[in-house]
C-alpha cells in the first residue's frame, strides 16, 4: 500500500502587520491549497476502470449519469485556511477517509485488493480517500479492531491528514465501532455502511427503494445508542420520581426501546410491501412459461460490465456508468438466437466480497431472476487483478438462491484491455469462457451462438399441414419452435418442426406422417 506523505509545513509565523500581510495571506492559501492536492489517495481501485482507457459512446438513453454526475467538487482548489481562527465559518467540504484493514500471513495481495476495492467503493459513495492503512494480525482486536498501539498511531494519522472519517475493511461490532471513534476521535463507518449507502443513493423503483431500506435498518438496529437521560425509564401517570403517587412508579419504556420498536414496526410493514410485489413479477414469469420462452439472467461482480454487454446484445438503454452498484433494479428484455428463437436475458444487481447478509437477503426477490432462468451468463471483468476471487464470490451468492445446478455461461468482458498472457491465465482459469468486449463488439457472436446451443431445444419433432386460414398457428411455430422446412401444398402451409409439448398438443389435430 501506498505511503501516507507529509505535506510540507508552512511558516505560520505571526508577522506585525504590513503592507505585504495581503501577499502574504495569498502565498499562506496557495502554500495549503499544494499541500493539500500533494496528499496521497489510492488510485487505480481495482474496481474501477480508468475513464481515460476505457471510455466508449455508450448506447441508449443515459440522462440518469448525467443527474448523478451534476454536482461535482474539484479537489485542490479549496482556499480555506487550516487555522480556523482566521475565518468565521468552515466551508463544506467532501468527505475525506482513511482506510483500514488487517490481514494475516501470507494474504497481503488479497488484502490489498479488497482495500483498493473499498477505495472505489468510497469513492463511489462520494468521499475522497486519502490513505489506506493495513495490519497484520491473526484476528481483529475484540475491542478496537487495529489494537490500542496501533489506533494511537491512526488518530494521528488522521489528524495529520485532516480525515472525517475512518472506514474499515470489514464489519465492525458496535462496541468495536464506539471504542475507535473514542481514540481516533472522528466518525467510523465499516464496509457494510458503504454499500448501503450506494444502494440508497442508487435505488430508483419502489421495490428497490423497500429492499435498501429493510436492510438498512437491520443493520441499524443492533447498533442503536443512547445518550443522558434518553436512556432513562419513563414514568406512568404523573411523572415524579419522589412520591408522585400511586400509579407513577411503573417500569416505563426507555427511548431505545421505543426507537427499537418502531424500527420493528417498520421492518414488517417493508417486508409485506416487498411480498406484495412478487405476485406481479410471478404472473410476468409465468406468462413467459406459458408460452415456453426460455431466459437467460446476467450475473456477475459489480462493475464487470453487465449492463454494457446488455445494452451491445439487445439495444436495452440501460443505465451504464464507471461505479460500482450503478444498477439495481432487474431489466428484462427479449432477444433471438441466432436460429430466430426468442429468449429472454435479464440483468441483475452486482455482486462484490463480504457482500453484507441482510444485502443478500432484502434482494432475494429480485434475485429469483437468477434462480428461474434457464442459463446464467456470468460476466467476469478480465481487467480486474483478481478475477478468481470474483468467480467464487459470484458463484457463492448463486449458490445462496438456490441457483448452483444450472447451466451458466462464463463471459470474461473487456478483453479490449487484455495482452495474450492475461488471456491465456484466465482461459486456464475458466477453459470455456467466452472472451468478449462490450466496447468493440469482440466475440459477441460466438457468445451469442454459444447462448443458442445452451438454451433448452423443444424436444418434440412434428409434421403439420396447417390450412391457410390458422396462419397464427404457423406464426407460433416460428416464434416458439424450431423451423426445419416449410413448403406450401393445396391443402395448407406444410412444417416440418421441433416443439414443446405444450405447442405440439396446439397443432397435434393437423398432424401428417413425417415427409419422406
Amino acid at each position: 500500500m501506498p505511503s501516507h506523505e507529509t505535506p510540507d509545513s508552512v511558516d505560520d509565523t505571526t508577522a506585525p502587520l504590513s503592507t505585504d500581510a495581503g501577499a502574504d495571506a495569498v502565498a499562506r492559501v496557495l502554500a495549503n491549497a499544494e499541500s493539500r492536492a500533494r496528499s496521497v489517495s489510492l488510485h487505480g481501485a481495482a474496481a474501477l476502470q480508468d475513464d481515460a482507457s476505457y471510455s466508449f459512446d455508450r448506447d441508449g438513453d443515459q440522462s440518469e449519469r448525467e443527474d448523478r454526475a451534476a454536482l461535482r467538487r474539484v479537489r485542490g482548489l479549496s482556499t480555506e485556511l487550516e487555522d480556523v481562527t482566521e475565518v468565521e465559518y468552515r466551508q463544506l467540504r467532501l468527505e475525506n477517509v482513511v482506510l483500514i484493514g488487517i490481514y494475516q500471513q501470507g494474504s497481503l495481495d488479497d488484502a490489498e485488493n479488497s482495500l483498493r476495492e473499498l477505495a472505489a467503493l468510497a469513492e463511489t459513495a462520494g468521499a475522497a480517500v486519502l490513505d489506506g492503512l493495513l495490519q497484520r494480525r491473526p484476528h481483529p482486536d475484540p475491542s478496537t479492531f487495529l489494537g490500542k498501539g496501533k489506533a494511537a498511531e491512526l488518530a494521528l494519522i488522521v489528524a495529520e491528514l485532516g480525515a472525517d472519517t475512518v472506514i474499515a475493511d470489514t464489519e465492525l461490532a458496535p462496541s468495536q465501532r464506539r471504542a475507535l471513534e473514542d481514540v481516533v476521535k472522528v466518525k467510523v463507518i465499516d464496509r457494510t455502511a458503504v454499500i448501503l449507502d450506494i444502494f440508497s443513493q442508487h435505488a430508483k423503483s419502489r421495490e428497490g427503494k423497500a429492499q435498501v431500506e429493510l436492510a438498512q435498518l437491520e443493520y441499524l438496529l443492533p447498533r442503536l445508542r443512547g445518550w443522558g437521560e434518553s436512556m432513562s425509564r419513563q414514568a406512568g401517570g404523573q411523572v415524579g420520581a419522589g412520591g408522585a403517587g400511586m400509579g407513577s412508579r411503573g417500569p416505563g419504556e426507555t427511548k431505545i426501546e421505543l426507537d427499537r420498536r418502531r424500527i420493528n414496526t417498520r421492518m414488517a410493514k417493508l417486508r409485506k410491501q416487498i411480498k406484495g410485489f412478487a405476485p406481479a413479477r410471478a404472473a410476468k414469469r409465468a406468462n413467459r412459461d406459458r408460452y415456453a420462452v426460455p431466459s437467460v439472467a446476467i450475473a456477475g461482480y459489480t462493475n464487470a460490465g453487465k449492463s454494457s454487454l446488455l445494452n451491445r446484445i439487445t439495444r436495452a438503454g440501460v443505465l451504464v456508468e464507471n461505479a460500482l452498484f450503478a444498477t439495481l433494479d432487474p431489466t428484462v428484455r427479449k432477444s433471438t438466437t441466432p436460429d430466430g428463437r426468442p429468449y429472454t436475458i435479464a440483468d441483475t444487481v452486482g455482486f462484490v466480497r463480504n457482500l453484507p447478509h441482510q444485502l443478500v437477503e432484502a434482494f432475494r426477490s429480485t434475485l429469483e431472476e437468477v434462480a428461474e432462468s434457464d442459463v446464467i451468463l456470468h460476466v467476469v471483468d478480465g481487467a480486474h487483478p483478481d478475477p478468481a476471487a470474483q468467480l467464487a464470490t459470484v458463484r457463492d451468492v448463486i449458490g445462496e438462491v438456490g441457483a448452483r445446478e444450472l447451466p451458466e455461461l462464463v463471459a470474461v468482458n473487456k478483453s479490449d484491455l487484455l495482452d495474450d498472457d492475461a488471456r491465456l491465465l484466465l482461459r486456464g482459469l475458466v477453459p470455456d469462457a467466452v472472451f468478449v468486449s462490450a466496447k468493440t463488439g469482440e466475440g459477441i457472436d460466438e457468445l451469442q451462438q454459444r447462448i443458442a446451443e445452451m438454451l433448452p431445444n423443444p424436444e418434440v419433432e412434428l409434421t403439420v399441414v396447417i390450412p391457410y386460414d390458422r396462419g397464427d398457428l404457423v406464426s407460433l411455430l416460428h416464434d416458439r419452435g424450431r423451423i426445419v422446412e416449410t413448403r406450401y401444398d393445396e391443402a395448407g402451409t406444410r412444417v416440418h418442426a421441433f416443439a414443446t409439448p405444450e405447442i405440439a398438443t396446439l397443432v397435434e389435430q393437423f398432424s401428417v406422417a413425417k415427409a419422406v
